[in-house]
């Protein structure tokens, strides 16, 4: 069971979320938030695994949300669910520590398939945001080189992450399951020895 707290200051999407989670096999909202005000205190008694956190919340801000969390609950994920898509707060939110950044016209589908791969280990991003995390490190083509000990697979899959493409996207591309993508995109992880998505492009570019 994924358990997953909303901190949101709408309280019709706050409530719409949860209902959403609840409804979905696998998962449970634990605790719904308008503030982070007592944050702290709830997500001790509630113990969620993720903390899906809009960013423009009322006194303190999501991006001080998500250093408060992380500082507090070194294993509990944070996916920023949010209308801000521009260069400044993906990277505050990225340098916080928040491990997904999801934009708030995301499907009803893709907000279960990000708390999902986030709960697996991977840092879902919308596409866009994850095209502006690569066009902030990409200046020419992207190259990867030998050195990582990638498999053929393996580099194809990356470049798939680069474009911004869901799990279930890579699935039909390649005719493989779920499973089978994200025991590749850990293999990746381990191979560049890093632990999301933006690093493992970051780090691949600079290489």
């Amino acid at each position: 069971m994924i358990r997953v707290a909303i901190v949101e200051d709408n309280k019709i999407l706050r409530n719409s979320i949860a209902n959403l989670l609840n409804h979905e096999d696998g998962m449970q909202c634990v605790c719904t938030l308008s503030n982070l005000l007592n944050a702290v205190s709830e997500f001790r008694k509630t113990h969620p695994d993720i903390v899906l956190m809009d960013i423009g919340l009322p006194g303190i801000s999501g991006l001080e949300g998500v250093r408060l969390v992380k500082e507090n609950f070194e294993k509990t994920e944070v996916l920023m669910f949010t209308v801000f898509d521009d260069d400044e707060k993906i990277f505050e939110a990225i340098k916080a520590g928040a491990s997904g950044y999801l934009l708030k016209k995301s499907s009803t589908e893709e907000i279960i398939e990000a708390i999902i791969s986030l709960h697996d280990g991977g840092a879902p991003m919308s596409a866009s945001i994850a095209r502006k995390v690569i066009q902030s490190f990409q200046k020419n083509s992207f190259i990867i080189k030998e050195d990582f000990a990638l498999t053929a697979r393996e580099k194809e899959i990356l470049h798939c992450l680069t474009d911004g493409m869901s799990y279930k996207k890579i699935t039909e591309k390649y005719f493989i399951s779920i499973s089978t993508v994200r025991t590749h995109i850990r293999h990746i992880y381990e191979k560049l020895h890093v632990n999301s998505k933006a690093q493992a492009v970051a780090k691949a570019l600079k290489k």
